[in-house]
């Protein structure tokens, strides 16, 4: 079970363990899931994936702690905080990667010191127009 919220936090949004959310969702600020979520995630900020949480997304962040399970594709503008619990099925892009024994990852690895210098997610770009900026470079 995730450890409960208390008193002041990094996160200006948090979806909790007992919700469920469908979408894309894109936002400044961090934010924290220790539920479900399933759909597309952008921010220029702070991504922490709770011990409970499961995220089927693709994922476009500033920065990222993973302690739950990630099935999607994550890239990071800063770095990428991988601990025990977490597992990861899907490729991971930012220019630091730190993985804690007992992880699972399955899926490429792309860790160089330029590798989030491009991201939309550095730029501002909404979910639409990160998607859109991809098909581009394709």
């Amino acid at each position: 079970m995730a450890e409960p919220i208390t008193g002041k936090t990094e996160y200006a949004t948090v979806i909790g363990p007992d919700a469920m959310f469908k979408g894309d969702l894109s936002f400044d600020s961090g934010v924290r899931v220790d539920g479900k979520f399933e759909g597309k995630l952008a921010t220029k900020g702070k991504l922490h994936v709770g011990k409970g949480a499961e995220i089927k997304a693709e994922v476009c962040v500033g920065n990222v702690t993973v302690e739950g399970c990630v099935r999607g594709n994550i890239s990071a503008v800063e770095k990428c905080e991988v601990s025990a619990t977490a597992q990861i099925f899907g490729d991971v892009r930012a220019p630091r990667l730190t993985v804690a024994e007992g992880a699972t990852l399955v899926g490429n690895m792309n860790i160089t010191p330029d590798a989030g210098k491009d991201m939309p997610a550095q730029k501002g770009m909404k979910v639409e127009e990160r998607d859109l900026a991809a098909a581009k470079a394709r």
